[in-house]
């Protein structure tokens, strides 16, 4: 990484000084197949010329290049010596004329970390796959250019490939002459480029629309993914999605879809969920289900086709600066996520997805030491690649939520659609938004900014109520708080719901009043007069983002009748606060263990399901008291039991509790009914044990000793397959041994032949709760390691590792003060590094507090 990290102020520096014209880049790739050639990397031979324009004639600026060798740079007609002019990942330029030509023909490696040219071979037929991922400066180890958001320009592809291949990029391409070339782009940033190449099962639609002025927009649809996986492939209900919002977006933009065709490539190994390439979206293939899902692995796919979709105009037709504007982006784009999965899909409900799932991601986020405004200051690439975190998508888009609130749908949309018009194909920062909305709203922006973009930390706002002699609400109250490290205090737009139990006995909404929380306490005068509540929910509805708090009256009736709410949202709503409660612990994790045993097997939402077992693991794990982890662990085993058998036969409620039942497995009774699940001789009605939910059971089987390696290797060869390598993977490191935690240590950490979805997944098997006094010698070495690991290897793997092998199972004190001395004592090292550190100790911290909280219930 060192030489690699270019800084805001270089950026702004060299985007003053050059413009630039266009792109034409070569590259060939026929060297992915066949047996590599002499030592090193494997390389592909890339070819760039680069038309662009200096305003200081005679000046000097830099190309960006990451490649093991450059052949020749020629500048204008000069060539120029690379051995004297690239570093290893820039190019100098000396002595720019007004008019510039650069051409550069370098060797490029192919890469195994996601980042770049990522070359795939597929265990199942040797076939060779590749793609490109590049967000946020990776473009630059594939061709030589002006690595920034800033400098745009149009792109012109030409591909050499295997004669049997296909090869896509951001324009219609077609192959001439054994070359693939490409359309020209329209003014795109370098980080959005794309090529997708290889053996691809392809399938194609089209969409069309007649405007009110008769003109028709026709689309042509392609959908990709590994022949492997194609008979998996449900690539009709991908398309249904894709015109949808298609449709959606072009009723609500008022700005015709760009960029010509629409491609979506499902590629392996793929570090991120998706990425917004115009013309050619990259997906993770985990997108496509090998086996029995539930409604919310739809969902969550169809909010990220749309996710996408909505970048076409927010990100790739207008673009932010720099990455300090990221949210500009990312944070519309979670937004219309779930906006038009409401409005245009099956999914009515995902706008509780997002209250459920999403704005946790974003509460995490906003309670650690590296919180951040949402518009955040980046002072360089490292700081970039951090920041695609909950607060730039979730919190952002929470931030719009409410602002959807304070100004209306119809001005926001507005507002929407005359930033595309005034900055189409080029770059804005914070203010060019604003401008538009105080202009269709009316309101005071610069304000609610400062509020809510440029201010970290999350509040909470809790109901005080004060009952007249008579039992009627006298006065009902918002109390608004910040922690004192971020002491801000915001303006929040709230609905406030009361809620009492019907002579049926459902808890059910009975009034409800917005109110514009500002300060400290806030009065909500509508509700006085009122019956007196048994629950107060202050963030009815979801309007705002805060963390929700109760009186005691509304925790005594969760505690008791939380199953009793009717509305699917305000459940999921007080689901969520808790959560937060056992986090910040005010709640003991035996607590929220018991209302989940209690009450989930009422969640009418699937999605909220799975979250609870998600959020009851993590209770178990880091927040429970350790003398009280063996007997929480029987508890929810056995609740997770009864609830399987319980649930309808097929139903996606019984998969649900299956997957979560072998999550919490540990006895031996439990574990001997996973075996025979597997094998056949225990049998639960409708419950179908297909591919990936074997795996599923095999996890606790391996991490308790009970599957070893020839149990794993049989099971690989039952599913010989990518998919089916990456769960063998995690399950061998997953394995109660020193030897096979020395192992899978040395494969991640002294060795980097492991792909990047290897690494994860070893990652993924070394640390098991069960496995505690295993992980013991490995505090010491993991603090020993991580800064020449940092040094040596991609960012990607860098913060994999560093996240993923932080010694949070050794969850005590002497860890923490480990934590603290290595922090101390590495004051100089990256800032990006010690970030990872100090959310890992955040956590750890955290965790303690909550092991406190949780023991101090057990004399109850």
């Amino acid at each position: 990484m060192p030489g690699e990290n270019l800084s805001r102020d270089e950026a702004r520096e060299r985007a003053a000084l050059l413009s630039v014209d266009g792109y034409e880049v070569s590259l060939d790739v026929r060297s992915a197949t066949g047996d590599a050639q002499g030592e090193g990397p494997r390389t592909f031979r890339s070819v760039t010329t680069i038309r662009f324009r200096c305003n200081e004639p005679g000046a000097s600026s830099f190309a960006d290049l990451i490649a093991p060798s450059v052949t020749a740079v020629s500048l204008n007609g000069r060539d120029l010596d690379p051995s004297e002019v690239f570093d290893g990942s820039r190019i100098a330029l000396e002595d720019l004329a007004a008019d510039n030509e650069l051409v550069v023909d370098a060797q490029c490696a192919y890469s195994r970390t996601g980042e770049g040219m990522h070359r795939f071979v597929d265990p199942e037929d040797g076939e060779v796959y590749l793609y490109t991922q590049y967000e946020p400066a990776d473009s630059r180890r594939v061709f030589a250019n002006f690595e920034q958001p800033d400098l745009k320009a149009p792109f012109r592809f030409e591909v050499r490939a295997p004669e049997e291949w296909t090869v896509w990029s951001n324009g219609a391409g077609e192959r001439v002459d054994g070359v693939w070339r490409f359309a020209e782009t329209k003014p795109i940033s370098t980080y959005i480029t794309c090529v997708v190449a290889g053996p691809y099962h392809y399938v194609t639609d089209s969409y069309e629309r007649v405007s009110e002025d008769g003109t028709r927009l026709e689309i042509p649809l392609g959908a990709l993914c590994r022949k492997g996986l194609a008979p998996h492939f449900d690539a009709d209900d991908v398309f249904l999605i894709t015109k949808q919002g298609l449709d959606f977006f072009h009723d609500h933009f008022d700005f015709p879809y760009p960029f010509g065709k629409y491609d979506q490539a499902f590629v392996p190994e793929y570090n991120l969920g998706a990425m917004e390439n115009p013309g050619m979206v990259t997906f993770r293939e985990e997108y496509i289900f090998r086996g029995k899902v539930t409604r919310a692995s739809y969902e969550g796919r169809a909010n990220t086709i749309l996710h996408e979709m909505a970048h076409m105009w927010f990100g790739d037709l207008v673009t932010m600066e720099w990455w300090d504007d990221l949210w500009l982006k990312e944070s519309f784009a979670d937004f219309m996520g779930a906006f038009a999965n409401v409005g245009a899909t099956r999914f009515k409900d995902a706008w509780i997805t997002f209250a459920n799932r999403r704005k946790a991601w974003a509460y995490r986020a906003d309670q650690l030491p590296s919180t951040h405004p949402i518009t955040a200051d980046i002072r360089d690439l490292e700081d970039a690649k951090l920041n695609f975190d909950g607060i730039t998508y979730a919190k952002g888009a929470s931030a719009l939520k409410q602002l959807v609130a304070y100004v209306g749908q119809d001005a926001f949309l507005e507002g929407a659609r005359r930033y595309f018009k005034r900055h189409a194909y080029g770059n804005t920062r914070l203010g060019d938004l604003l401008s538009v909305l105080e202009e269709t709203s009316g309101r005071d922006m610069a304000a609610w900014s400062r509020s809510w973009l440029q201010t970290a930390g999350v509040n909470s706002l809790t109901p005080q109520v004060l009952l007249s002699a008579s039992g009627t609400v006298d006065e009902l109250a918002v109390v608004q708080e910040a922690a004192e490290s971020h002491p801000d205090l915001r303006p929040h737009r709230v609905a406030v719901g009361l809620y009492r139990r019907t002579a049926e006995g459902a808890l059910e909404r009975y009034a409800r009043a917005e109110v514009d929380v500002e300060g400290p306490r806030t009065v909500v005068a509508e509700l006085a007069g009122a019956e007196a509540p048994e629950l107060v929910l202050v963030n009815d509805d979801d309007l705002t983002y805060c963390k929700t708090r109760f009186d005691d009256t509304s925790l005594a009736t969760l505690r008791e009748h939380l199953g009793a709410l009717t509305d699917p949202l305000a459940r999921a709503l007080c689901w969520s606060a808790l959560w937060n409660m056992t986090r910040d612990a005010l709640l003991p994790a035996r607590d929220f263990a018991k209302l989940v045993l209690r009450f989930a097997g009422r969640e009418s939402d699937i999605g909220v399901l799975q979250m609870l077992h998600a959020w009851t693991g993590s209770a178990l794990v880091h927040y429970a008291a350790p003398d009280w982890r063996e007997t929480g662990g029987r508890l929810l085993a056995e609740g997770a039991l009864r609830e399987l058998r319980d649930a309808v036969p097929g139903s996606e409620q019984q998969l649900a509790w299956a997957r979560f039942f072998a999550s919490v497995a540990s006895e031996d009774a439990d574990l001997r009914l996973l075996r025979g699940l597997l094998d056949g001789t225990e049998k639960i009605d409708g419950l179908d044990v297909d591919q990936e939910l074997r795996w599923a059971f095999l996890a606790p089987l391996a991490s308790h000793g009970v599957a070893d390696e020839g149990v794993l290797a049989a099971e690989l060869v039952r599913d010989d397959t990518a998919s089916g390598k990456r769960h063998q993977v995690r399950c061998l490191a997953s394995r109660p041994s020193d030897v096979v935690k020395a192992q899978a240590w040395a494969q991640v950490v002294e060795s980097d032949k492991l792909s990047n979805a290897l690494v994860e997944a070893t990652i993924a098997g070394f640390a098991q709760p069960s496995q505690r006094d295993l992980l013991a010698p490995y505090t010491e070495k993991y603090f020993a390691a991580i800064e020449r690991l940092w040094a040596e290897r991609s960012i990607q793997i860098g913060m994999d590792v560093v996240r993923g092998l932080f010694p949070s199972l050794r969850d005590s004190r002497d860890t923490l003060d480990a934590t603290d001395a290595w922090l101390s004592t590495h004051q100089d090292a990256a800032p990006a590094l010690r970030r990872l550190v100090l959310e890992a100790r955040d956590d750890l911290a955290r965790a303690l507090r909550a092991q406190a909280c949780d023991g101090a219930a057990a004399g109850r």
